[in-house]
């Protein structure tokens, strides 16, 4: 049976919106138990795992730790639980990624002490919390209580939660508790506390950094020939850099998860610099980048000086306006339909826009495949 008032704090933590993924070795099963025993643990956790093997925890982190008990692996641990829980997780959940690794009371001779590191990360950052327990002070199942309380109050603390867990601490036990920042630039973008995200070719996000030079825009599923192509040759004619943007959020789709946003950046992971965004709207890509030159093909030019798409002319007439107040133009690829190649030429482009709007000749770049037949074949 539950404590009471542990019940009322694993109520609070169920109730919170938190979902995390759990990480644990040698000790913190007593929590999980603790979690499941009220009802609405599948509010809340998304996965557990005990690593008890030292190959599991190898396999978790990618190496062997130095120490397998101690603060660096506990935040280690805790990085690789959060990214877990932000790729379960649904588009815009708050996620913790929680760890545990102790040294508890056994049955054969130890050395070293009886203690414990547990690591809760969140988007911002990631709280550690370290215990050296008064060796053969308990017995095993009352040192895993201290441990499991802790960890219990280490993530109602993370919830947000200000209720005080009693840890049954001994005199002259402390705990240690340490708190640094560890941002995540993609989670942010996801709850809306960042505009964009440039993702170097390395792979290290950063959020809300200048981009300048030429965007290439879309959903890049796949990242194909043809678009590496077209950058190549607007750089070309452009004489300006190339940046690949990927919107996370589209009119007509379900906003990207972490974990789709995660697959289609490997694409680019050591070949190019993509920027991503939360904007699907030229007129709205031109706020968020002043500026620069936007690459596009044929039919996306034709959609861009529709007025249907806008409700009429004077919307659309103030859209372009708009995009010319922030210093963007847009290069235009031609494009194959039903076996006839259209270019920028043919599209009814208002005279007083006209400057806003230059053509990739057919000469530098055509390519006759698009992204949904490239698909179609994979499939």
């Amino acid at each position: 049976m539950v404590d009471p008032t542990l019940q009322a704090v694993i109520k609070q933590i169920h109730d919170s919106a938190h979902k995390l993924v759990f990480e644990f070795t040698g000790a913190g099963s007593l929590a999980l138990f603790e979690l499941h025993s009220v009802a609405g643990s599948s509010r809340t956790i998304l996965e557990a795992t005990d690593r008890y093997a030292a190959n599991s925890m190898v396999d978790l982190l990618g190496h062997a730790p130095e120490q397998f008990v101690s603060r660096a692996t506990a935040i280690a641990m805790a990085a690789q639980a959060y990214r877990r829980a932000m790729r379960l997780a649904e588009p815009g959940t708050a996620c913790l990624g929680v760890a545990c690794t102790a040294a508890i009371a056994t049955d054969r001779v130890r050395r070293g002490e009886d203690h414990c590191w547990i690591a809760v990360r969140d988007h911002v950052g990631v709280t550690s919390y370290g215990l050296v327990m008064i060796k053969a002070a308990r017995d095993r199942l009352g040192e895993e209580q201290v441990v499991s309380r802790l960890l219990l109050q280490a993530i109602a603390k993370a919830c947000g939660i200000e209720a005080t867990v009693s840890l049954g601490t001994l005199d002259g036990e402390q705990v240690e508790i340490a708190r640094e920042m560890a941002d995540d630039p993609i989670a942010r973008l996801l709850y809306g506390s960042a505009r964009t995200v440039l993702v170097a070719p390395d792979g290290t996000p950063a959020a809300d950094q200048p981009v300048a030079g030429a965007l290439l825009s879309g959903s890049f599923n796949p990242l194909h020939a043809g678009h590496e192509r077209l950058a190549q040759a607007a750089a070309a004619l452009l004489g300006m850099p190339v940046t690949f943007e990927l919107p996370i959020l589209n009119a007509d789709k379900a906003p990207l998860g972490y974990a789709e946003i995660e697959r289609r950046l490997a694409q680019f992971r050591w070949r190019y610099p993509v920027v991503l965004s939360r904007v699907a709207l030229f007129v709205d890509k031109a706020a968020l980048f002043p500026g620069c030159v936007f690459v596009l093909g044929y039919d996306t030019a034709a959609r861009l000086a529709d007025p249907r798409y806008y409700g009429g002319e004077q919307a659309r007439d103030a859209a372009l306006a708009s995009i010319r107040a922030h210093d963007c133009r847009f290069l235009v690829a031609g494009r194959v339909q039903d076996g006839v190649f259209h270019t920028l030429d043919e599209i009814a482009i208002p005279e007083h826009a006209r400057d806003l709007f230059l053509t990739l000749p057919e000469q530098a770049f055509r390519v006759d495949l698009s992204s949904s037949a490239i698909r179609a074949q994979q499939q």
